[in-house]
């Protein structure tokens, strides 16, 4: 089975994020959606860590230990880009200030649930940082994910099992075999990977998955 590759898989999410939004990406493989937005569009990064206008990563030899992202890494700041305490960076996102957040995830459910900070199991260390902050600030909330656990499992999901960051935040939910819509009346398949086919979806997921239409992701 066809399957994006990291790299391809945020581009797929770069691709929908529309001129002159403001957008946090979160720690993990959302970071590398900023290296693949389209250059002919405006679009506004913004770091919890307090800082708006941030750029792709930098060219190796020319990272800044004191210029970084909310996960730690080097990054570059663009012409008007500016820095703020990290106070007001919490401020920004819970005030309904960012149009849209790309975060990882453990478990997402058909109707929107996420969670992404515990697996709830023995010595796993929780990490739910600012993802709570932004599923329910966020003007919209997408998660970016494969779509099975290296057992095999579906981690799109009638409900979550995993303890929940936020209710019915999540409207899109984008991996590495197609893309779904979420919302009250569960998941709709928006495209596919070329060879993947809404029954093989079913199939992998065990959901009752609609479907909009059938373009290739």
């Amino acid at each position: 089975m066809n399957r994006l590759n990291r790299e391809e898989m945020a581009r797929r999410v770069a691709r929908d994020i529309p001129e002159g939004a403001y957008v946090n990406l979160g720690i993990g493989l959302p970071t590398m959606v900023a290296d693949f937005l389209p250059v002919d569009r405006e679009i506004f990064l913004h770091s919890e860590n307090g800082l708006l206008g941030m750029g792709p990563a930098p060219a190796k030899g020319e990272e800044d230990p004191d210029l970084i992202n909310a996960g730690k890494q080097p990054v570059t700041l663009l012409t008007g880009g500016c820095f703020f305490h990290h106070a007001d960076s919490f401020a920004m996102m819970r005030g309904g200030h960012i149009d849209i957040c790309v975060l990882g995830a453990f478990q997402v459910s058909t109707g929107g649930d996420l969670a992404n900070w515990h697996t709830g199991e023995p010595g796993a260390i929780p990490s739910v940082g600012g993802a709570m902050d932004l599923a329910v600030g966020a003007k919209q909330t997408f998660v970016l994910m494969e779509l099975l656990t290296k057992q095999g499992q579906s981690k799109l999901v009638e409900a979550c099992t995993y303890p929940v960051t936020g209710l019915a935040c999540v409207s899109r939910v984008y991996t590495d075999l197609a893309v779904f819509d979420l919302g009250p009346d569960g998941a709709t398949v928006v495209d596919m990977v070329e060879g993947v086919t809404v029954d093989g979806l079913r199939e992998l997921t065990g959901l009752a998955l609609s479907t909009r239409k059938q373009a290739v992701a």
